[in-house]
């Protein structure tokens, strides 16, 4: 598969599982990620549905980005932009037919669930280096000015999202702490073993060396 295929497929697996993985956050109701915390906190205080918010809110987001650095902004920005918003109430609807009342293990497990899919998904799309989402994109743009490593500039912008939410009526749960925290090492972790790999043709599961990318 030609580099620039593979990009693209990344990107876009990157913006649905970024979809998905808010949609089972949610379900879980332990806490949603800080961003999404202050998405639902607008939404709750104006009282307008969660995909417009969202939308309305990256595009202030990505208009900031695009006059301190535009680097980061591509084809999967204006995607992660339409199209998140969109795939999460979507899975939100088909996961409250499938779990109409969890259980507290299934609770914990869609959490984690989440957690996963968010991180690696956020992978994804830094790696394809098409574009990252508005949001995303400000914890890389600080990080390259020198402000701190990339993992404490993240917990930094989640940290004030989080804040933000709960003034606007949004409980942080565990799920919005283990984002806050937990996303910056994970997203990294994924770089490094899969993400990195997988675009270069060099990740291999315990099979035969797959041939690196052209």
């Amino acid at each position: 598969m030609k580099t620039m295929a593979k990009r693209i497929l990344m990107a876009l697996c990157g913006i649905i599982l970024t979809g998905m993985g808010i949609a089972l956050m949610k379900t879980a109701d332990m806490g949603t990620d800080p961003f999404s915390c202050f998405t639902l906190g607008i939404s709750k205080a104006t009282g307008i549905s969660f995909s417009i918010i969202f939308t309305a809110v990256t595009c202030v987001l990505l208009i900031g980005v695009f006059v301190v650095n535009n680097h980061y902004t591509g084809i999967s920005t204006i995607l992660n932009m339409l199209l998140t918003g969109v795939i999460t109430e979507q899975s939100m609807l088909v996961l409250e037919k499938v779990f109409p009342h969890p259980s507290i293990w299934e609770k914990l497990m869609l959490l984690v669930a989440a957690l996963i899919l968010i991180c690696f998904s956020a992978s994804l799309y830094y790696t394809a280096d098409l574009g990252v989402s508005a949001y995303d994109a400000w914890a890389l743009i600080l990080s390259e000015k020198g402000v701190l490593r990339f993992r404490f500039c993240r917990i930094g912008t989640d940290s004030i999202c989080a804040a933000a939410g709960l003034a606007m009526g949004i409980v942080p749960g565990i799920g919005t702490l283990l984002t806050a925290f937990c996303m910056g090492p994970m997203i990294e972790l994924f770089n490094r073993y899969l993400s990195v790999p997988l675009l270069r043709g060099e990740l291999h599961l315990g099979g035969p060396k797959l041939k690196k990318a052209a």
